[in-house]
């Protein structure tokens, strides 16, 4: 599905998706109920439908698939071919891991990136909950703060937890993604949600992991508009929020090169995690949350294929 079709199949719910909009919602298991049904309403909506929206039960038909498996009865409403799923074939373990370092704190338009992240926890849980999957969180620092092992009873607790969920504090990847790595025994699908303020190597290195142990992984780069435009004019001080440290900065002097790093940061990463086989989301905390929903989507569907 291109990035048009992508956007013409949200346009009906994505008013259910501004993150404007949703940090009115108080309550998290409301929020990301609206988001999920938006989303999928604006998918029922579209001439470009290219996803099942039963696809826990059904997935499009592969070559070399039993044809005794395809759902005629689909086809002759869909003019599709769909393969039935068995339960054990669509149920997984689905693990959110969420940054919450301080850096996450940073906002620059009223929704801050813990916010916008905690909206995603939220929803890819919810959504994944409704595909009778085993949900988990893990939530990080320098090291793991909250672990809530993937349970078929455990998405209360997965809100709770990522409601109370506070950005604060130095962070890192490496020590948290190898304890991940090690208490994550059977493998799953890992949706990693952080602005990714490490260098490229150490990012790869420690997603990494992760994969050799197995687990499909789904990276989602969550960043405010302002930390790629730096659209700062007056001089100032600009404070690291994981650290404290105070850096007298002239914007107009540093703009152009500071845009260029930002940009080939973002490259390396997406280059990186495409070759290692891991799925790459760069999202805007100021866009409405449907390109990550249909990234984990279009995963999912790719996922759901036999092994």
């Amino acid at each position: 599905m291109s990035a048009h079709a992508r956007a013409r199949a949200a346009r009906s719910g994505a008013r259910f998706l501004d993150p404007a909009v949703l940090a009115r919602i108080d309550n998290l298991e409301l929020l990301a109920r609206t988001v999920v049904d938006g989303f999928l309403s604006g998918l029922h909506r579209s001439p470009y439908l290219g996803f099942s929206i039963d696809f826990a039960e059904h997935r499009p038909y592969m070559p070399g698939d039993d044809l005794r498996r395809v759902d005629w009865k689909l086809f002759a409403r869909t003019d599709r071919h769909y393969v039935k799923l068995f339960e054990a074939e669509t149920n997984a373990n689905f693990a959110v891991v969420l940054d919450v370092s301080g850096s996450m704190a940073y906002g620059s338009h009223g929704v801050t990136k813990m916010d916008y992240a905690r909206y995603l926890a939220a929803s890819l849980a919810f959504f994944s909950h409704r595909q009778r999957d085993r949900v988990g969180l893990i939530t990080f620092r320098e090291r793991i703060v909250e672990y809530v092992p993937p349970s078929m009873k455990h998405m209360e607790t997965v809100l709770h937890v990522v409601d109370r969920a506070r950005a604060e504090g130095p962070g890192s990847l490496a020590g948290p993604l190898l304890t991940v790595a090690e208490r994550l025994g059977r493998r799953g699908i890992l949706a990693l949600v952080s602005d990714l303020y490490r260098e490229p190597d150490e990012v790869l290195d420690a997603v990494g992991l992760l994969r050799a142990r197995g687990h499909d992984v789904l990276v989602f780069h969550v960043l405010d508009p302002a930390e790629r435009l730096f659209p700062f004019e007056d001089p100032s001080g600009f404070e690291d929020l994981e650290t404290g440290e105070q850096i007298p900065v002239i914007p107009r002097r540093l703009r152009e090169a500071y845009v260029g790093l930002v940009r080939e940061h973002i490259e390396a990463l997406r280059e990186g995690l495409t070759a290692r086989r891991v799925d790459y989301a760069l999202l805007d905390t100021a866009e409405p949350l449907d390109r990550a929903l249909f990234a984990y989507l279009s995963a999912r569907q790719r996922l759901s294929r036999p092994r």
